[in-house]
Order: C-alpha cells, then sequence, then structure tokens
C-alpha cells in the first residue's frame, strides 16, 4: 500500500506576455490553503515552475530556467472602484526555494487583460463586440495601475497579428499599456529616492560611479556603459559567463538599493533579487542583435542593457522599460544624456533583441519631476490552458 499521495489538478494557463512567460492562475481556482500570501502559497507556485532546482533546468516543472520564464501570476476580480482586475505577481526564484513578491512583471502585464477577459473576470458589458477592450489593472505588489488596450474581435480576445516585438520570435496583436503615475511607489514615494537625478554611487571594491536612482516602474539603478568598461552593445554571452563582472553588478545593486532607502544593509540585498534592477546605458551604436539582426545608430536614441536577478536579460524586462521611459523624458538623467538630452516624450533603445519604443509624460510640479504615465506596445498569446498537476503534499 503506498503512502504517497496522489497528484492534484489545479486551472491554469501557460501564457507569454511581451519577452517572458508564467503560469497565470484565478485566485479563486488555487487550493484554499494557496488562497492567500504565505507559505502554502510559496511552495504550491515553487513546485509548480519546478524550484528549487540545484540542476537548474526546472525540469520537473514549468518553468524555462531563466528568470523570464520562472513566473506565476494570480488574478482575481477586482475589490477597487474604478478597476476590473487584481494582478499579482510572483518572481520565482529557480535554485533557491524563494518567491520574490517585492515587484511587478512588466512583460506579462500583457497578458493579464487577455486572461482576465478569457477568464471571465471582467463584467462582460466593458467587452465591445469587435474592438478594443480597455482593462484597468490594479497592480497588486506596487499598488498601481495599469490599463491594457486589448483587441477584440467577434467577443473573443485578438491574439493574432502583425505585431512584432524584438525578442519574440512570431508576430502577435499588439497591446498597449499604459502605466499610471508608474514613480510613486509605497517605498519612500519619490521618483528620485536621493532627490537628485545623478548621484555618486560609491561601492567597496569598484569605485565611485555616477548613477541615475529612479523609481518608476521598478526601481533602477542606471549607470553609464563607458564607466564600467562597456559600449552597451554588449549580449549575453558578453557578461554573464564572466562571474566577476556579475559580482561587481550585484555590489552596485546592494550599495544601490541602500542608497535608495529600499534595504538597511548591503547584505539584506541577497534576500531581495527582484528589485531593484541595475542598467546601464551608452550613446547609439551599430551592432548586431541576438538574433543575427543587425541594429542601426541611426535606428535608435540611445542602448540599453539590463541585469535581471543576477544575469544580463536576453532583451528588457517590461518594468525596466517604463523606467527607461521616466528617466529619459527627465533632463539630466543618465538615461537623457545617453540618447543626447534636451526634453522628449518618447525614446527608441537598443537591447540585446533589438528595438523598443517607449514613451512617458513627465511634469515639474513645485521642483518635483512627475510621471503621469509611461506608455509601451507589447503582445500576448496563451500557449497551453487546462490544468497543472502538483503532489497532494507539494504544499
Amino acid at each position: 500500500m503506498s503512502h504517497h499521495p496522489p497528484q492534484i489538478r489545479i486551472p491554469a494557463t501557460y501564457m507569454r506576455g511581451g519577452t517572458s512567460k508564467g503560469v497565470f492562475f484565478r485566485l479563486q481556482d488555487l487550493p484554499p490553503a494557496a488562497q492567500q500570501p504565505g507559505a502554502a502559497r510559496d511552495r504550491l507556485l515553487l513546485r509548480v515552475i519546478g524550484s528549487p532546482d540545484p540542476y537548474g533546468k526546472q525540469t520537473d516543472g514549468m518553468g524555462g530556467a531563466t528568470s523570464s520564464t520562472s513566473k506565476a501570476v494570480i488574478l482575481a476580480r477586482s475589490t477597487r472602484p474604478e478597476h476590473d482586475v487584481d494582478y499579482l505577481f510572483g518572481q520565482v526564484a529557480i535554485d533557491s526555494a524563494f518567491v520574490d513578491w517585492s515587484g511587478n512583471c512588466g512583460n506579462l502585464s500583457a497578458a493579464v487583460g487577455s486572461f482576465a477577459l478569457a477568464g471571465g473576470l471582467v463584467d462582460a458589458a466593458r467587452v465591445p463586440r469587435n474592438g478594443v477592450a480597455t482593462v484597468r489593472i490594479w497592480q497588486m505588489n506596487i499598488g498601481k495601475t495599469i490599463v491594457a488596450h486589448v483587441p477584440i474581435s467577434d467577443g473573443q480576445v485578438q491574439e493574432t497579428g502583425d505585431f512584432e516585438l524584438d525578442g519574440v520570435t512570431f508576430p502577435a496583436a499588439e497591446v498597449q499599456l499604459e502605466f499610471l503615475d508608474p514613480a510613486e511607489e509605497g517605498e519612500g514615494g519619490a521618483i528620485f529616492p536621493t532627490g537628485r537625478l545623478v548621484d555618486d554611487l560609491a561601492v567597496p571594491g569598484v569605485g565611485v560611479l555616477k548613477a541615475t536612482l529612479i523609481n518608476a516602474g521598478i526601481p533602477t539603478i542606471f549607470l553609464n556603459a563607458a564607466d564600467l568598461g562597456y559600449t552597451g552593445a554588449e549580449l549575453q554571452p558578453d557578461i554573464n559567463g564572466d562571474a566577476r563582472a556579475l559580482a561587481m553588478f550585484e555590489a552596485i545593486r546592494a550599495h544601490g538599493a541602500v542608497r535608495m532607502g529600499l534595504i538597511r544593509d548591503a547584505a539584506d540585498a541577497a534576500g531581495r533579487q527582484h528589485t531593484p534592477k541595475v542598467a546601464f546605458v551608452g550613446p547609439p551604436r551599430d551592432y548586431v542583435a541576438s538574433s543575427g539582426k543587425p541594429v542601426r545608430a541611426g535606428d535608435v536614441d540611445l542602448l540599453v542593457r539590463a541585469l535581471s536577478m543576477g544575469k544580463l536579460h536576453h532583451a528588457m524586462m517590461g518594468t525596466a522599460a517604463v523606467a527607461i521611459a521616466a528617466a529619459a523624458a527627465i533632463p539630466g538623467t543618465l538615461v537623457n544624456l545617453a540618447a543626447g538630452g534636451g526634453a522628449r516624450s518618447a525614446v527608441r533603445f537598443g537591447h540585446p533583441s533589438g528595438t523598443l519604443r517607449v514613451g512617458a509624460e513627465a511634469r515639474l510640479e513645485d521642483g518635483q519631476w512627475r510621471i503621469t504615465k509611461a506608455l509601451m506596445s507589447r503582445s500576448a498569446r496563451v500557449l497551453m490552458e487546462g490544468w497543472v498537476r502538483v503532489p497532494g503534499d507539494a504544499f
């Protein structure tokens, strides 16, 4: 007689959003123990994704063994006025038993509207037979509103189309996202936590670096590529195989997090991997993207490379793209200066997979910069739907 419990099955949808993918759940479909935050929920999501995996492959789960593909989303009808859906995002660590709830995933935000519409989480009266459905999303991790404009055909989400997103192989339907008031996060509140557009950031073992520390979309530390010995045209192999470079970036991240008021001590950064992000910027130059496609200096306003979960990202995190849009719109930040300086409402930046255009509306109020909204286009697609299975004693 076996003493091992059978597997249970949980309704789930596997979706791509932007250049990420993750497992999406409706809150009501989760086992009761996982319907509230806590250890049971974290253990369940770890098991679904296949973490922690000392082999780093997530073979026994739904994860894809990269930070872009080790993600989970929980959605529910919104309890807040003027919102349709509550969106909670978990970044699942690959080799440790840890789910980071400290930030948003901007890429997967593109899939939230589609999932909410298909899953009956949006009032039918708000969905046109043909046209564009406006889904008002409450991003629970950071307490922000995101508005997704999702195309609808014959009452169904339109997923196919000819919108191309660098970092995603196949075209799909365009989903426009508006991130409203992206800067006023709960932690510190100010878009520039230090009160300065550019800081001198002292990092032991590295030196003093010019840095723009910004809190928009996700807390981000922007550096000049040249100060680090880079150009901004690097691809993943240039950095991810270099242990010294990765250690340097983690030291910068830890000390920047302290300066931003996110943690008290640099040693605390190990428990907060998802935020802040570190990125470096450079002026336009020609390079060849990871797909082999040439990117011309004349096609971009600046180059940006960003690290996520300790590695150089293959494209650009959606939340960091919001930070880029915000920083580019404010004259004098390192991002703005890399793009040539001056006032600008949109930029096209080069990343390892190609280019992306982002926009932001910035204004100066009582001597403080305020970003009213950041805008970008993404796409999303259901890859698979049905049930995920986990052992009944997994959580």
